[in-house]
């Protein structure tokens, strides 16, 4: 349980990639698994809502992407890069192992010598735990202006998974098939956050706090490959048992959205808007009746986007907000999980 004075939301950035790949395309690459077991074509989006994702280039890097992300929301938040203290990089996804990601993005930005730069990784909650990390150290006085940044890249993880399956097909299980599906859902994309402190806000978009709870007895729910980063090349994988991770994570999730309005002295009716990790329809639909939160309030991209890891909720905050931006002195929640589990919930008064 944590709680803000003075921080400031200044302003978000984020980038698209232009290759739409849509659910029908992978199913039919898949097709002599689905005649093998009997699946009719149309089943990933019905289970999942998820319509088509997004795939960078061949080439692009992890770090390419949230260049991107941070460039803009620089310009949109009117803050110089000359004036950023910190750059924290929060992706699943990075160019390689050493050296960070943010030393990247930190040259590619122009950052000042002094900027505080380093990754943080935890799974779909590392842009959540970057807010955190930042914040508390604006709030301490450490640094006056931070930017996060987080891109993702799932074109490599979808490949591999079905090049894997297709090779195997004759002798996949069906447990097999049901572990890898989740990979087929993911999506690429980039987002980046810029904090201050309120002695040097432009903006009066107030993080309140939140709180953090987890269950880690979980952990062996979601398994990706070795950390070998995407500049090489390398393959990668990763097995979900989707089922029993949904059910952990909107347990987790409820119990960490009751000690989030504990430490805000909020309850559910007065909240205005909501952005959540982007996982899927089922995902959304149970995590909104654990709530007890009105989920015609919540602003979805799943459909068009996938689910976006560590990117997923604050990309579609940024999209809400732009097509829909939110009056003075709204109360929002953001309604962040992560394999692990881990979840994070933060209240902003805009």
């Amino acid at each position: 349980m944590f709680k803000y004075q003075h921080v400031c939301l200044e302003g978000f950035g984020y980038a698209l990639p232009e290759t739409v790949v849509t659910s029908a395309e992978l199913e039919r690459e898949l097709a002599p698994i689905y005649e093998r077991f009997g699946l009719h074509e149309g089943r990933l989006e019905l289970m999942t809502g998820i319509r088509e994702r997004r795939f960078w280039e061949e080439g692009t890097l992890p770090s390419d992407g949230s260049t991107k992300a941070g460039r803009q929301a620089l310009e949109k938040s009117s803050v110089s890069a000359k004036d950023v203290e910190c750059l924290l990089h929060t992706s699943v996804s990075r160019d390689c192992l050493e050296p960070a990601t943010a030393a990247v993005v930190h040259d590619n930005l122009g950052l000042p010598d002094r900027s505080i730069m380093y990754d943080i990784s935890n799974a779909c909650l590392g842009f959540l735990n970057g807010i955190t990390s930042l914040a508390n150290m604006i709030e301490l006085g450490q640094v006056k202006r931070g930017l996060i940044v987080a891109g993702e890249s799932s074109r490599q993880l979808v490949r591999t998974t079905i090049d894997q399956l297709l090779r195997k097909a004759r002798t996949l299980t069906r447990q097999e098939f049901k572990t890898a599906f989740a990979s087929l859902t993911i999506g690429s994309g980039a987002v980046a956050l810029v904090l201050a402190h309120d002695s040097v806000a432009q903006a009066d978009h107030r993080l309140l706090g939140g709180a953090v709870l987890t269950a880690t007895h979980h952990n062996g729910l979601c398994r990706g490959s070795a950390d070998t980063g995407f500049a090489d090349g390398a393959e990668m994988s990763m097995n979900t048992d989707a089922e029993t991770l949904l059910s952990g994570g909107c347990k987790l999730a409820a119990d960490t959205w009751k000690v989030t309005t504990e430490a805000l002295g909020w309850n559910g009716a007065e909240v205005d808007r909501t952005f959540s990790h982007q996982v899927g329809a089922a995902h959304r639909d149970m995590l909104y009746e654990e709530l007890g939160l009105d989920a015609r309030k919540d602003f979805s991209t799943f459909e068009f986007l996938g689910n976006v890891g560590s990117v997923s909720l604050p990309l579609t905050m940024a999209m809400g907000l732009e097509r829909d931006p939110p009056e003075s002195g709204s109360k929002i929640a953001m309604l962040g999980i992560g394999s692990g589990l881990s979840s994070v919930m933060l209240g902003v008064r805009w």
